[in-house]
């Protein structure tokens, strides 16, 4: 039988650190608004995939007129973001239908459009075995970590630190019964809300070009990964 696939994809960001008027999952790579890149990747990797949008409410009419403008016709469900990106989170997981049983859910930043068809794959086929997947890269530089009284520092051993990516992939069993706890701010990210439960998490490997664009330099690096990339 064959699993069902669905992914969360979250943008509820504003941009305020882009010093853009245009919250940043709206902005233009290579013409294209980096959502709908977003989007089309997880198709490209999954083609069954049940695409679950997550934007504040306000931002969804200026979606809607996107996706008119870019002739973007691919078929997603549009879920209200919360308060935070746990109850963001929570709002797409109440999108799936309730008698969806076993399902394998990738939870990912919208501002991540990057992340490699291959690394998709493998979080989805990984959570399906363990229940559990989350992309990493090795820490490649050095790291100092600042001691109690705010000036002494000491270097951190970075080959036993990883860099946390999306999507972060997870059979859906587990993670509604994870999203049943209440919100606590240690919540930073879906692993955290899982292993909470007393849950492992299965680390695999990511992709350097899986970059979050959070400023405008970002947005440079972003055209460059395109133009090498030689993406439409």
């Amino acid at each position: 039988m064959t699993t069902h696939k669905y992914a969360i994809v979250v943008a509820g960001g504003k941009g305020l650190r882009m010093g853009a008027d245009t919250p940043k999952q709206f902005l233009p790579i290579g013409g294209k608004p980096v959502l709908m890149r977003t989007l089309e990747r997880f198709r490209e990797a999954l083609p069954d995939v049940a695409l679950v949008l997550v934007l504040p409410p306000s931002q969804q009419d200026f979606w809607r007129q996107l996706c008119v403008h870019h002739h973007f016709t691919l078929p997603h469900t549009v879920a209200s973001g919360g308060a935070t990106r746990f109850h963001s989170v929570l709002n797409g997981l109440r999108t799936i239908p309730t008698d969806v049983a076993e399902a394998v859910v990738g939870v990912h930043d919208g501002v991540r459009p990057f992340v490699s068809p291959d690394v998709i794959r493998r979080c989805y086929a990984e959570a399906e075995q363990t229940g559990t997947a989350v992309p990493v890269m090795p820490v490649v530089e050095t790291v100092r970590h600042i001691q109690a009284d705010g000036t002494s520092s000491a270097t951190i051993d970075r080959s036993r630190l990883r860099l946390v990516q999306t999507p972060q992939t997870f059979s859906l069993s587990l993670l509604r019964r994870a999203y049943e706890q209440p919100y606590r701010d240690a919540f930073t990210d879906d692993a955290s809300v899982v292993e909470a439960l007393g849950h492992p998490i299965t680390l695999v490997e990511g992709n350097r070009e899986n970059i979050k664009l959070t400023t405008p330099f970002d947005l440079q690096v972003a055209e460059t990964i395109l133009t090498f990339s030689r993406e439409p």
